[in-house]
């Protein structure tokens, strides 16, 4: 069968508008429906038992049920590894659904997780308090100190885990030195591991870890993929071989994407680059504006000067990112989180909510956000702040984003 597809990978470009259809390794003009049609439907009639038979002997081009697979959704996932420059990858109804599948896929008890310490807080909860369930052990190595991953490697490892720009802090991980080291991990366990990126901050727009070297990456396609604040999806992508096994998790754990979701993106990956190049382009003026105000202690934004690893996120990424962090100073009359909440409910412009890669610029606060219900030792390993506001910018004109925030600011 003729699967609707677009040509992702050109020379300029990761999103190709032209649209073609791929029947083995050819190209070919297609005369189908433009836009994808949506099989909204939970089960599929067989031509006759035939079709049951090959399933049960293992066919999988015979569709028998969505939470299985679904046409819609496969079409949108091939779309994503083309995008990525990979071989496969599995869509699921929200980005923890991915990131915990995509993990138990390779682990079971006993095995070991070295990760860098600042995550996205629902990351950091799934580690911290179901990965012990299964008696899967994470270790933690600052991201300045790579070389301790081959140190705490042991036979029992199977995953390093990063993620980059981070969540809240715009910190930068040197993703090929966490690969480097990994590699000599490998070689000092005899052990396989399994490098895997969260690149939902960066998406493939700004940041390509498999040119890298990292083996999986998983992503929210509710943020900068779907980008209109109105589906919740995660990916997995990598080695067609891995995101099988990981398929075949999805059947039993049951975070398998909805077609109608899938189709959502496929819509929003239409406009993925253009979207997200704006965004950069805008944060990036809020960023040095922002840096300016007597009001901000500090602005965190990787394409700043001022960011201690500028020059990193340089030699990694081709572009910085749709978000700022700003740490605000509290006055006489409010606390550090006070004020940063003051700001948030002043904005204008800018929405109060808790998500990110929206075209609606939104703030959040992230000791209420991301990182709630963490102890004070936590919040000081993830280098989170309560005078801290997330911004995720959108694509509103960027003096007014900026007269906004200046009129916020000004309320402290």
């Amino acid at each position: 069968m003729l699967n609707d597809r677009h040509n992702m990978k050109t020379k300029n470009s990761k999103l190709a508008l032209s649209t073609r259809a791929i029947h083995g390794n050819k190209l070919y003009a297609y005369k189908g429906p433009v836009s994808l049609p949506i099989y909204q439907t939970s089960t599929y009639r067989f031509e006759s038992s035939d079709d049951a038979i090959r399933y049960a002997k293992g066919d999988p081009s015979v569709y028998v049920y969505t939470r299985y697979h679904n046409p819609t959704v496969h079409d949108v996932e091939e779309k994503l590894a083309l995008m990525e420059n990979a071989e496969s990858a599995a869509l699921f109804s929200s980005g923890m659904a991915a990131i915990s599948t995509a993990i138990m896929a390779i682990t079971k008890s006993g095995d070991e997780i070295i990760s860098t310490p600042a995550l996205y807080g629902g990351t950091y909860r799934f580690f911290r308090d179901e990965l012990p369930k299964h008696d899967i052990k994470v270790s933690y190595v600052e991201p300045e100190q790579p070389d301790k991953i081959s140190k705490l490697a042991t036979s029992r490892t199977t995953i390093v885990y990063f993620e980059t720009p981070t969540n809240p802090t715009l910190d930068i991980v040197d993703i090929k030195a966490i690969v480097e080291q990994t590699r000599k991990a490998e070689k000092k366990t005899d052990q396989k591991i399994t490098v895997m990126i969260d690149n939902t901050f960066a998406s493939i727009i700004n940041q390509d870890p498999f040119a890298m070297g990292v083996d999986v990456v998983v992503e929210s396609a509710t943020k900068y993929l779907g980008g209109h604040s109105d589906i919740m999806a995660g990916v997995v992508i990598g080695k067609a071989d891995y995101v099988k096994q990981v398929k075949g998790l999805a059947k039993h754990f049951g975070g398998c994407a909805d077609p109608f979701a899938a189709y959502l993106l496929f819509r929003s990956l239409k406009t993925f680059e253009l979207r997200v190049r704006k965004q950069n382009e805008n944060a990036h003026a809020l960023a040095r504006a922002l840096e300016k105000h007597p009001r901000v202690n500090c602005v965190l934004y990787p394409g700043l000067p001022s960011h201690p690893k500028h020059h990193l996120a340089k030699s990694q990424m081709s572009g910085f990112g749709g978000m700022v962090t700003i740490e605000v100073k509290p006055s006489k009359k409010l606390t550090p989180v006070e004020a940063a909440a003051k700001v948030c409910d002043t904005l204008t412009i800018a929405v109060n909510a808790m998500s990110l890669g929206g075209t609606e610029t939104l703030v959040s606060i992230p000791v209420y956000s991301s990182h709630v219900f963490m102890k004070d030792e936590e919040l000081e390993k993830h280098s989170v702040t309560p005078g801290m506001i997330r911004i995720s910018v959108g694509v509103e004109g960027v003096e007014d984003l900026v007269a906004d925030f200046k009129q916020a600011l000004d309320e402290i």
